[in-house]
């Protein structure tokens, strides 16, 4: 089946603690059904100081799964992908808009 959200589209959260935020898709796991997205879904990680990297708690975007996302289109707004044929090539577009992504 053909991805409806890959990297580097801008999602926003549908469900769960970060409802309404936006973001970028930084990875995408297709077989977990999960993304990771910029500045969503954060936690914090501690790490150990080596010789070269600095210790600490740091932040960590952690996947989400891909039915709490949905793509943005041209107006800002939510909205479902569908899949057409132009010039003999599958494409993404917008639902809302019609608007190929």
């Amino acid at each position: 089946m053909a991805a409806k959200l890959r990297k580097g589209d801008k999602v926003i959260v549908l469900a769960g603690r970060d409802k309404g935020k936006e973001g970028t898709i930084a990875s995408v796991d297709p077989k977990a059904g999960k993304a990771v997205v910029d500045g969503v879904n954060m936690a914090i990680r501690h790490t150990r100081q080596t010789q070269t990297a600095q210790g600490g708690r740091l932040p960590k975007a952690l996947p989400i799964d891909l039915s709490n996302l949905a793509l943005l289109d041209s107006n800002g707004k939510a909205t479902r992908v569908g899949f057409r044929e132009e010039d003999g090539k599958k494409v993404r577009f917008a639902k809302t808009t019609g608007e190929t992504v």
